[in-house]
């Protein structure tokens, strides 16, 4: 049960001027296609992982107690890079609008957009070296996290450091941004909010709401 590299569903020019195309493209090719490719290689002599790694790879990474621990660090890199890849691409669109029972839940639960975006900005702009700031659903209530490296809130505390189900993330992994913006991390998490597929992000809020893993 390999897993295979998603289309994005959108041409690599599509965020201009906020995500550069070319990064968009060696993001998708080379650094997705490589957590692709090395989740399939442990997979391939793990036939004790084929019902837990079938479909998606968030089943797997909720069930990394279950992994042996020889091949558990991989499995948690690449895996998780294909997960939260996966999701990446799908939470990009411009021109969308923050509205709905998301935009309620978020006023409710930050007291404002504008302090949800400000707490979501310094977790981002924080997180030391590679990993994700995230917005997360957990106990009814949202949250803004990160996690290091290419772990999941689906992990749990155990491995992530945080638990929950992800609303949306923002990779802060240089090769995300390094080409157009080099070291101003900042400025990338600002653009983010041009190109949040708010649509797809209140979709996911629903489901999460009503108890459907995905």
């Amino acid at each position: 049960m390999a897993y295979t590299l998603p289309e994005l569903g959108y041409a690599y020019d599509a965020l201009e001027p906020h995500f550069d195309a070319q990064t968009m493209e060696i993001h998708h090719t080379k650094h997705h296609q490589a957590y692709v490719n090395n989740a399939n290689a442990v997979l391939e002599n793990s036939p004790e992982l084929q019902e837990l790694a079938s479909g998606c790879p968030g089943k797997l990474l909720a069930h990394l107690h279950e992994v042996a621990p020889e091949k558990r660090p991989a499995l948690r890199n690449n895996a998780g890079g294909h997960l939260n890849h996966s999701l990446f691409w799908k939470s990009l669109k411009k021109g969308t609008t923050l509205q709905g029972a998301l935009k309620d839940a978020i006023e409710r639960d930050f007291g404002s957009v504008e302090n949800f975006k400000a707490e979501f900005e310094k977790a981002a702009a924080t997180r030391f070296g590679s990993g994700w700031a995230w917005l997360v659903l957990e106990n009814g209530k949202l949250a803004v996290v990160s996690t290091a490296n290419q772990d999941n809130p689906i992990m749990g505390k155990e491995f992530a450091g945080c638990s929950g189900t992800p609303i949306f993330g923002l990779d802060v992994w240089e090769h995300a941004y390094y080409l157009k913006f080099q070291n101003r991390r900042p400025d990338y998490i600002k653009e983010f909010w041009n190109v949040l597929n708010w649509d797809f992000a209140n979709e996911r809020f629903e489901k999460a709401l009503a108890g459907v893993h995905h």
